[in-house]
């Protein structure tokens, strides 16, 4: 008989952990974040910058380094924060950058310090975390090595990031105010997607004409994304943080390998067309094995919306010796076919994890929560809601009201965990209006949930996509299925605990559900929410708290708004 290879998981995990210590470094970012003009698009418009740069800088450290951000919040008129996507926040819940739920929001002209440990290497991403702040610009990508002296399940020459985002000409107060507004005005589809903050959107497009649209302006020319060298093999970090569309990625006439997703290595797979969703990232692999006399192109396409109303996100690969700028020979690729769901849920059950980095899964679960969203109208608002309550974020940051015994902070009465998945009719729109609250799943401390996400027809009757993001975690991913999860019947015989996949950001696919579970043992208060930007600002989200006694002291930088003022 073979050995068990766990006992060697186990080892190779310490001695990692081990030599990251050892190794720890501290990393210093000094940022003032500011409004100023820019034309990622050749449309000039206002966006929220990093040192007056959008997107901001690559955080680049090795797992078990130390990050400290010190954001001066120079907006003027706005607040702000910023979520380390990804970064599990062990010991540091309240740097988990969450208005509302972690953090008071810094405010105009104040300075507020983020530091938090990488524990664990991959590819993260940061972005902003207060109201609909995101899709104006303030985002990026964290790069997490492993120590040296330990070697990945890969090789690779050199590696680059990849993040993919949609772009809008109108505000991100316009679009507020809309998604507020009676009657209710959607925000529409974005104007550009961008590779690595870059775009071209065709001013001759606009109804009318202005000179804040400028397709011969210096910096609106074709984005090279990178340059490769014959032979060599890359590792593209892909990310992306847009703010509703699910893209497909692909390079021309390469193939991708993919090995890794939101920090975990997976069994690898090849791929032409890469399905990426909001708050996701990817480790692939490509070689340049092509023609090395061209270019060509990488695209970005949107996929489970209408594509026609965006044009593709375009940038050139240069093989070396050749001009980055010359435009590839050919028509750029147009991907696959942007309402075929069926390919992208086949994807999604293909990703398990690296046969020598399973994570056991816990034999079953203490608790159970069933999860429907559905489009509401309340009092005539559109709203989402889950299980029938749509979030809204109290004055008072849940971390510190439910830390500090702050019980009028929030509401008191709990959540539904289930919902009627007997008479719920799911190709349907909502036959209830729901309620708008601020109610808390409390989870007992170390004890492993299971949550069944069920999609369900909007007030248009049409089913949406919906990438679901957990702060503070890693869940495994258990199954992915069509039509409506029956936990009487025999859809648990579906789900795969045998290699799956750990992650911190999946799809719920249209006319489907998704399962996880997760273990509760991150003392703290953690969102989990839709990560479409207009559809937690419309409320679909809840939130989780397990273990907040054991929480250290509260920092009083987060503190100060609501029921705050004045605690120490």
């Amino acid at each position: 008989m073979l050995p068990s290879r766990r006992p060697l998981l186990v080892a190779a995990a310490v001695l990692c952990f081990c030599l990251a210590v050892t190794n720890a470094k501290v990393h210093h970012y000094d940022w003032d974040i500011s409004y100023q003009h820019k034309s990622p698009d050749c449309f000039e418009k206002l966006a929220v910058t990093v040192n007056g740069e959008a997107h901001g800088p690559t955080i680049r450290a090795t797992q078990g380094d130390t990050i400290v951000v010190t954001v001066n919040n120079k907006l003027e008129t706005e607040n702000t924060a910023i979520h380390w996507h990804g970064i599990r926040q062990i010991d540091t819940p309240w740097a988990d950058g969450v208005a509302g739920v972690t953090q008071c929001p810094i405010l105009p002209g104040e300075t507020f310090t983020y530091k938090f440990v990488v524990d664990r290497a991959g590819t993260y991403l940061y972005h902003a975390h207060y109201g609909m702040q995101r899709v104006a610009g303030l985002n990026g990508m964290i790069v997490v090595t492993v120590p040296d002296g330990v070697r990945e399940p890969f090789a690779y020459d050199e590696e680059q990031t990849v993040l993919l985002q949609d772009w809008w000409h109108e505000s991100v107060y316009d679009q507020a105010t809309g998604l507020s507004a009676k009657p209710f005005v959607f925000v529409g589809e974005p104007q550009s997607l961008l590779i690595n903050g870059r775009g071209m959107f065709n001013c001759s497009n606009l109804a009318t004409p202005t000179g804040s649209c400028n397709n011969s302006g210096p910096g609106c020319t074709l984005p090279a994304l990178f340059s490769v060298v014959p032979g060599k093999t890359y590792l593209l970090r892909l990310g992306s943080l847009t703010s509703l569309s699910s893209l497909s990625f692909e390079i021309e006439g390469h193939s991708m390998t993919v090995v890794e997703a939101d920090g975990h290595y997976v069994r690898s797979f090849v791929v032409r067309n890469l399905f990426i969703y909001s708050g996701e990232t990817y480790s692939v692999l490509f070689k340049a094995d092509q023609d090395p006399r061209r270019n060509y192109w990488a695209t970005s396409h949107i996929v489970g919306r209408n594509a026609t109303m965006t044009p593709s996100g375009k940038a050139v690969v240069s093989y070396a010796g050749n001009d980055p700028r010359k435009t590839p020979p050919t028509v750029p690729t147009t991907g696959p076919a942007w309402d075929n769901t069926a390919i992208r849920v086949e994807q999604s059950k293909s990703i398990v994890a690296h046969p020598g980095y399973v994570v056991p899964v816990p034999v079953r679960a203490d608790r159970t929560l069933l999860l429907l969203n559905t489009q509401n109208n309340i009092d005539g608002h559109i709203k989402w809601t889950i299980n029938g309550v749509s979030l809204h974020f109290p004055a008072t940051p849940y971390l510190v009201s439910m830390k500090h015994g702050l019980t009028d902070a929030y509401d008191q009465r709990p959540p539904l965990d289930t919902y009627d998945h007997r008479g719920h009719d799911i190709s349907a729109p909502a036959p209830t209006n729901g309620t708008i609250g601020s109610p808390v799943y409390r989870l007992a401390f170390d004890s492993v949930v299971d949550v069944v996400l069920q999609n369900s027809n909007m007030l248009n009757n049409k089913s949406e996509t919906h990438p679901w993001h957990l702060h503070g975690h890693d869940f495994w991913v258990l199954g992915h299925g069509d039509g409506k999860f029956d936990p009487t019947a025999d859809a648990w015989r579906l789900l795969n605990v045998k290699d799956p996949i750990m992650k911190n950001t999946v799809p719920l696919h249209p006319d489907g559900w998704t399962a996880i579970r997760f273990h509760a043992n991150n003392p703290g208060v953690w969102l989990f929410h839709c990560h479409v930007e207009a559809h937690v600002f419309m409320g679909m989200g809840v939130v989780f708290e397990e273990g907040v006694e054991r929480v250290a002291r509260l920092p009083s930088s987060i503190m100060g708004c609501g029921h705050s003022k004045g605690l120490h």
